[in-house]
């Protein structure tokens, strides 16, 4: 359990009831803790910092082992670094880090000429001829406890900047124009923004989306540089509240694109990029269940949209092209549908296409170099990987950059030379003191569901503290939502559980898209209990398997995870001795009912409308956490959450958390002040968040000795 005799004495925070009656379906449920969702009210203030001077009180042995951590996770860390340039017109950008610094130094330095397609290989501390800093967010976060960076774009003739901030975590962001060679901001500022702001390829045009009050991207605007906001001209305007907008532009820069979308429906539309006060065209007119993306590329000379779809039969996505004047008429088969395959996205470039799917739950990357040859797909020597294009904004580019990583590899960045298929290592994410890949072993398991449905778990763990058979403490994770993979990767801060005897593992259960686009199906709406159950039958799999036991193993799980969390927890509690639970999506029900909450509407394609529908307000009552607390005995419980998070509102957490108190249940709240959905911002804030959270882990799985660290083991 979390902690000691002594420390499990305190007296917990008591929130007041204060009965709040709704009704929905001839069905009343008396919720005593609905007056917790005024933030603005200094009575919820005060319960949320008692509970937080409780969970730090409680947690206090864990003090010494969170310092442990946190030590670990920045000695490991190489602080003053640089990422891998990207190359954009004549400059290669890249980002700085310093030690000691909280954000990055965005850079660039100038190409040595047209035919320079070879990213320098920068020393972190040596000086780079010609370069200049663009944007220092150590700068621009000073004064403020929350900076996140949400729009970054450079004017195709690279004299300008454009870049949003958002410094409350509330996920509005105001946009600004800054003079490169000034360093001087142009009076232009925009505030209430959502994040992807950009410009049109003359620079003389940015491109964003505002929200309305659910916090709904539902508006894209065109912005003349140098004009009054007033004068900006709404584009497109989405009435539907299950669908959010967004706004880019192809790889090719020759057509802007606008996207309208549900978690179930999308709607393109396409604009000559060279006249950027025209009108928009739709793509394909939307359908009901048919989602689709669109790339523009160059094929013998004639400009065609690459369209990635799952309609008709065509459940895991095939790939067709249209002629780019005459979008709706004659579609050319390229990637007919696979049953095995879920293909997941295509960018094409002047010479060649990338094509990206997933294949026995791991992600591929496969060229097409325009030829005869048909598709050479990436292999890789590991069982469990994750690979994906990124940094690869130039349409002639003649290189694929591409990261590759896994539990026991670092991220590692290479450019691929298409043409003779040599891969070139650019940079391997450096692990300090020592680290020694060949100590750690990963592998799969396959759980059997409920239904007899096969399960896949992944594992990592360290060859010389566990023995399979052998129990060993355990973190599992899971996800399961939006069909949102959690591939195998490599985390700095995982080691310190590594190291000290711990398995990591993930559970890649329903409701995800591991397994392609029927394992999402099968896991939401009214099959979201196989999301839960698959979680319960990994775990026992693990435990019946000889991997841990119940007194060692502990489950962690984020916003739609955390609604798997909590779960789980009324399901099995049995089975953990402790559950971490980060800003946890537990008051499904109540957010799902209410359409005025942010994003509620748009979630109804993944939850189900209980609003309207008596059976899907039945089916999320049965599973829904807060509702289903329970005078069982409950694992040890933490929950994380930040006050002004607007996807998943502190409330939740809160009110679960009371519901737990009720019943006896050993539960901690932590609330982050002044942070939103991703927590807090700034590196070394994220460190000790996270050691903060991996201290408690290890004590709910009984690895917190006094004075234990890994060179003991």
């Amino acid at each position: 359990m979390t902690s000691g005799p002594i420390t499990r004495s305190l007296a917990a925070p008591l929130a007041a009831k204060k009965p709040h009656r709704r009704e929905h379906h001839n069905d009343v449920y008396i919720d005593d803790y609905e007056w917790l969702r005024d933030k603005d009210n200094p009575e919820v203030i005060a319960h949320l910092e008692a509970e937080n001077s409780y969970t730090q009180a409680r947690t206090a042995n864990q003090e010494n082992l969170r310092t442990q951590i946190f030590t670990e996770i920045k000695n490991r860390t190489q602080e003053t670094d640089l990422s891998v340039p990207v190359r954009r017109g004549a400059f290669w950008y890249y980002t700085r880090t310093v030690e000691g610094q909280e954000y990055g130094i965005h850079c660039r330095a100038p190409i040595a000429g047209p035919d320079d397609w070879t990213a320098p290989l920068l020393g972190t501390e040596q000086s780079v001829s010609g370069e200049q800093i663009l944007l220092d967010d150590n700068a621009e976060a000073e004064g403020h406890d929350f900076f996140s960076l949400g729009s970054f774009d450079l004017s195709d003739d690279g004299t300008q900047l454009l870049y949003a901030v958002d410094v409350e975590g509330d996920e509005r962001y105001t946009i600004r124009v800054r003079t490169i060679a000034t360093g001087e901001n142009l009076p232009d500022a925009i505030p209430n923004t959502s994040a992807g702001a950009l410009f049109d390829p003359s620079g003389r045009y940015l491109f964003y989306t505002t929200v309305d009050d659910a916090w709904r991207p539902d508006t894209v605007w065109r912005h003349e540089i140098g004009s009054a906001r007033a004068a900006d001209v709404s584009l497109f305007h989405e009435p539907d509240e299950r669908f959010w907008v967004g706004v880019g532009i192809t790889r090719s820069r020759k057509f802007l694109m606008i996207e309208a979308g549900s978690s179930v429906t999308t709607e393109s539309w396409v604009l000559d990029a060279s006249d950027p006060t025209g009108d928009f065209s739709v793509v394909w007119p939307r359908q009901d269940n048919v989602e689709y993306d669109v790339e523009h590329a160059v094929i013998a000379e004639d400009d065609r949209l690459l369209i990635v779809h799952n309609g008709g039969s065509a459940v895991n996505f095939e790939l067709v092209s249209v002629a780019a004047h005459d979008p709706q008429g004659e579609k050319r088969m390229l990637l007919p549908h696979d049953p095995k395959i879920r293909l997941e996205s295509v960018d094409a470039f002047a010479d060649f296409l990338v094509v990206e799917y997933r294949r026995e739950g791991l992600t591929r990357l496969a060229i097409d170099r325009h030829d005869a040859s048909g598709l050479t797909e990436l292999d890789f020597d590991e069982p469990l990987f994750a690979v994906g294009s990124a940094g690869n904004p130039e349409w002639t580019q003649p290189t694929l950059r591409f990261g590759f990583t896994s539990f026991v590899t670092p991220s590692t960045v290479y450019d691929l030379v298409v043409a003779t298929g040599e891969r070139r290592l650019l940079k391997q994410q450096p692990v300090l003191g020592g680290y020694d890949p060949a100590l750690y072993e990963q592998r799969r398991e396959w759980a059997t569901a409920d239904d007899g449905t096969r399960v896949p778990i992944s594992l990592v763990y360290r060859r010389d503290l566990v023995t399979p058979g052998t129990p060993a403490p355990t973190l599992l994770y899971g996800y399961g939502s939006y069909e949102h993979s959690i591939d195998p990767g490599f985390g700095i801060a995982r080691l310190s559980l590594l190291d000290r005897g711990m398995i990591f593992a993930i559970a890649h259960v329903r409701g995800g898209g591991e397994l392609g686009r029927t394992w999402y199906e099968n896991g939401k709406t009214t099959t979201k209990r196989n999301t839960f159950t698959d979680f319960v039958s990994c775990a026992r799999h693990l435990i019946d398997a000889g991997f841990t036991t119940p007194s060692q193993l502990v489950a962690e799980g984020g916003s739609a995870g955390g609604l798997l969390m909590g779960a789980v927890a009324n399901l099995a509690p049995e089975l953990f001795s402790g559950i971490l639970a980060e800003v946890p999506f537990v008051d499904a029900l109540t957010s799902i009912l209410d359409p005025s909450l942010p994003l509620t509407v748009i979630e109804w394609d993944e939850w189900g409308d209980p609003l309207h529908d008596a059976e899907v307000y039945a089916y999320m009552k049965s599973y829904s956490p807060v509702e289903n607390v329970r005078a069982v005995d409950y694992p040890s419980i933490l929950a994380v959450t930040s006050l002004n998070d607007t996807r998943v509102l502190y409330v939740e957490p809160a009110k679960w958390v009371a519901k737990l108190r009720e019943v006896g249940a050993d539960a901690l709240l932590k609330t982050e002040m002044s942070a939103g959905h991703g927590g807090v911002s700034g590196r070394y804030s994220a460190w000790h968040e996270r050691a903060f959270n991996y201290a408690w882990v290890l004590d709910a799985a009984g690895l917190n000795p006094a004075g234990f660290t890994p060179e003991d083991s």
